[in-house]
């Protein structure tokens, strides 16, 4: 059986292409919040946060003139889905609490979907790996774009903007096999598409994810 050093180091070599995109994805993150943050904020945030979804809310929030309490409930309530994920990968910890807890800190949604052994088990230190490179595409992405945002342009000019959706697509092709699996993915889409135009940015991911694990108890 492979060790945990071995685990990580095959999860850092299927997470290369993942770090590629949220590299290219931070960037504009970088050149949007440059003019608003300014140099040193949006660089600290992605070293602390290291979350896409929750750094684009916040950033809309205050784009829109939002004040900073609502920019960070914004980004708490994109990140609930993580709640979901947590219950699922908490049954494949081992150790004292501490130590399952830190596993909470890598836990992004490309290294859970790769994490996954399609039995309803994870591989922590997998997920620990495929997280490395893109923490580092992530940080050092937002850095370039703080740096040299100005000379870019609008990032939708470049398409940046797609890159966002596109990643989560990828995520979804991945994850979305076998009827199950479908009929969870369809269903959560369902509840987020009806609810997003009627409740506040992230209370429809988190419906939709409390939903996911309801069905899931219930199969079991």
């Amino acid at each position: 059986m492979e060790g945990a050093g071995e685990r990580r180091r095959a999860g850092i070599r299927r997470g290369l292409p993942f770090g590629v995109a949220v590299f290219a994805i931070s960037i504009s993150f970088g050149v949007l919040a440059h003019p608003l943050l300014g140099a040193v904020a949006p660089i600290v945030m992605s070293v602390v946060v290291f979350s896409g979804s929750a750094q684009f809310g916040a950033l809309a929030v205050l784009l829109a003139g939002g004040s900073a309490g609502a920019a960070i409930a914004a980004g708490v309530l994109l990140n609930a889905r993580y709640l979901a994920m947590g219950i699922a990968l908490a049954p494949s910890l081992r150790g004292r609490a501490l130590s399952r807890a830190a596993f909470a800190m890598p836990l992004v949604d490309a290294s859970w979907a790769a994490a996954s052994r399609r039995d309803g088990t994870f591989d922590p230190w997998y997920l620990v790996g495929v997280s490395i490179p893109q923490y580092v595409g992530w940080v050092l992405g937002t850095v370039v774009g703080v740096l040299i945002g100005s000379h870019l342009g609008d990032p939708e000019a470049l398409g940046l903007d797609a890159l966002f959706p596109a990643f989560f697509i990828v995520l979804l092709h991945e994850e979305a096999r076998g009827r199950r699996r479908l009929a969870s993915s369809a269903g959560g889409a369902g509840i987020a598409l009806v609810l997003t135009p009627l409740v506040p940015a992230g209370l429809p991911i988190l419906a939709a994810a409390a939903a996911a694990v309801a069905a899931s108890r219930m199969r079991a």
